[in-house]
């Protein structure tokens, strides 16, 4: 479990994990629509490089920053590969593009190998053999808005906001927008990424419903208080200038900018919805780790040397990171505005810059391990909104979890660098794949993973056992 560390960890022992999980996995299979797995065969990843030469994808988010120091700091070319890392336009075009095979693997939402998986939206095999960080997103609030209901927030004796603020601020400002027979629009990134199912949490649990999806639908708008839509992360605050949303969720630097730009204010950071939640994967395709596990591991060691080198001695690396980051070819923002939430720090409005020292986290705290209780978290919420559209088992969620993310993977590539002395055994957790109940989250309910179905009932606003969505609105029992 986290806060307890495995102490007699070998290769020996690291070949038996592997092998007691290739044969879990091949249990996984759960009919239609539910995941396979195909383990590696334990060892394989000790071979030769069988591709050198590969291409990843990512979208300009500080968030990719393992990548960018990967390339930067040589730990790729110390691994063997000579990667290329390829910003691309939206979240769509980066996951067709793993599909299709155009990108070998990405910087990923973490919703997305799970719902391909799974068959929501498209259907592919991904897996998700490493987490690249916990934290790092916001919502903020248009200046229009922002307006009307900062006179009524609780202050803290220097007059500031008293955060977090609860969404529940907002309500007036949505009745009032009802009364004009206008909807009050937000933005997410995309229908399966951290950033919607964070703001519907937001929402929810400051009494607004941000809708749900019927059976193939992707707008999830049904019986919704406030509508939310994609629009893809740099653009948010040009979209948001424009007057088509009133405020958005979505990863930085893209809340900074609109504190830059003086157009709007972040109100919550997502550490402040979920402390310490899981954000970004690195996702692959099922038959890459196949047919090319030298390969994989090779890339899985040279991404968590640079994760370790984001985190080290207190964030000491921080300030590079920054610059590297705002070239034009990585996240390309100002490194000012980067350098807003990636050192230690964010500011919420001009003058209201607070202390944020985990706000970026991208090695401490287990953050690259892949929990298979993260993944059933991700699982929780698109059932809850009507994305998985049925009840699923408790059994669906482990199955479905196992056979996506893949900490048999992230272990064999990790087990190597302790080994060799580039980092401690204490940075591997004691798990069996699933987080202690976690507590954090901004309704003060408690997550346990290993009870999926009982903390879908602990929700006000969601589905619950027995009911569908369909156009007219939520029915069952």
């Amino acid at each position: 479990m986290p806060g307890k560390f495995k102490g007699q960890f070998n290769r020996r022992t690291v070949l038996g994990t592997l092998a007691a999980l290739t044969a879990g996995l091949a249990l996984a299979g759960c009919g239609s629509n539910d995941a396979k797995g195909t383990a590696v065969a334990p060892g394989s990843i000790d071979g030769p490089i069988e591709k050198p030469n590969i291409k990843l994808g990512f979208i300009k988010l500080t968030d990719m920053a393992p990548l960018a120091i990967a390339q930067e700091k040589g730990f790729f070319l110390e691994e063997g590969l000579n990667v290329t890392l390829e910003p691309q336009a939206n979240w769509k075009v980066l996951l067709d593009g793993v599909i299709g095979g155009q990108l070998d693997g990405a910087h990923m939402l973490a919703g997305q190998p799970l719902a391909a998986t799974i068959g929501y939206g498209t259907q592919a095999n991904l897996i998700a053999p490493l987490s690249l960080d916990l934290n790092g997103n916001a919502i903020t609030l248009s200046n229009r808005v922002w307006n009307i209901i900062k006179d009524d927030l609780p202050k803290q004796a220097d007059g500031r906001p008293q955060h977090p603020i609860s969404a529940s601020h907002l309500r007036p400002v949505v009745e009032r927008f009802e009364a004009q027979g206008r909807p009050f629009n937000m933005g997410m990134v995309f229908p399966v990424s951290t950033h919607n199912y964070e703001l519907r949490y937001w929402l929810a649990a400051g009494g607004l419903n941000p809708g749900f999806y019927t059976d193939g639908d992707v707008t999830g708008q049904v019986s919704a208080d406030v509508n939310l839509s994609v629009t893809p992360p740099p653009q948010m605050p040009a979209t948001m200038e424009a007057g088509t949303i009133e405020g958005y969720c979505v990863g930085e630097p893209w809340n900074q900018q609109a504190v830059a730009m003086n157009i709007g204010v972040p109100v919550i950071t997502d550490d402040q919805i979920w402390n310490d939640n899981p954000e970004k994967v690195l996702g692959f395709r099922e038959d890459f780790a196949t047919q090319y596990p030298a390969t994989l591991a090779a890339v899985l060691r040279a991404v968590i040397k640079a994760q370790q080198w984001l985190d080290a001695d207190g964030g000491a690396n921080r300030q590079e990171a920054v610059e590297i980051l705002s070239r034009s070819n990585y996240v390309g923002a100002d490194a000012d505005v980067i350098a807003a939430s990636m050192t230690g720090q964010f500011t919420f409005e001009q003058g209201d810059t607070r202390a944020a020292e985990g706000f970026n986290i991208f090695f401490d705290k287990y953050a690259g391990y892949p929990f298979y209780s993260d993944a059933i978290w991700y699982l929780t919420q698109m059932r809850r909104w009507g994305q998985i559209a049925e009840d699923k088992s408790d059994e669906w969620y482990f199955k479905t979890a196992r056979a996506v993310y893949r900490p048999d993977l992230y272990l064999a590539a990790a087990n190597q660098l302790v080994e060799n002395g580039v980092i401690a055994q204490a940075a591997l957790p004691e798990t069996d794949g699933f987080r202690d109940p976690q507590n954090g989250f901004i309704d003060g309910l408690s997550y346990d993973g290993r009870k999926p179905n009982a903390y879908l009932t602990g929700f006000d606003i969601g589905l619950k056992k027995g009911q569908r969505v369909s156009a007219s609105g939520v029915s069952g029992t």
